[in-house]
């Protein structure tokens, strides 16, 4: 008998079960409740992040129409308080950042049989910073070139 004793005094009560999965779920909400408060204190500081935002071209030579399409969405590389970033990353109502074609000093690709041309992206910070409106610091933009080409209208090469 001291045998069987043993077995059930090692054995939980429905009492001590109910304590334990209380106790477990306290932590929890505390665990997720101190994760919330750390992330809103990293959001406070400077933060380096890539993000991809979307672009439109506009202002293409009259008559001519780009005969590859252009990337809808660059990636910019971000210095700057973790919540502008924080809100610039999620934010539902991105209106895309207009680049001027006839404005951004594109040249053509030298020993091409096409009317080539490209456009080196660094060239686009000043204009990007001003559009988004936020106190980040665009460090670089990804890709760091961009090839296209003109053809006139209504022409489609096959």
């Amino acid at each position: 008998m001291k045998g069987s004793k043993s077995i059930e005094s090692k054995r939980l009560t429905k009492r001590e079960v109910r304590g334990i999965r209380r106790n477990l779920l306290v932590f929890a909400f505390f665990l997720f409740i101190s994760f919330i408060f750390w992330y809103l204190n990293s959001l406070g500081k400077n933060l380096e992040a890539e993000i991809r935002y979307p672009v439109r071209y506009i202002s293409i030579p009259k008559g001519m129409v780009l005969s590859e399409e252009l990337p809808e969405k660059l990636n910019l590389n971000l210095l700057g308080p973790g919540y502008s970033i924080f809100k610039l990353k999620y934010s539902g109502n991105r209106t895309p950042a207009i680049i001027d074609i006839s404005k951004v000093g594109y040249k053509r690709v030298k020993g091409s049989a096409r009317s080539s041309y490209f456009l080196v992206t660094s060239g686009l910070v000043k204009n990007l910073s001003a559009q988004l409106k936020t106190e980040c610091k665009i460090l670089s933009i990804k890709p760091d070139t961009l090839f296209f080409s003109f053809e006139k209208a209504g022409v489609t090469n096959k």
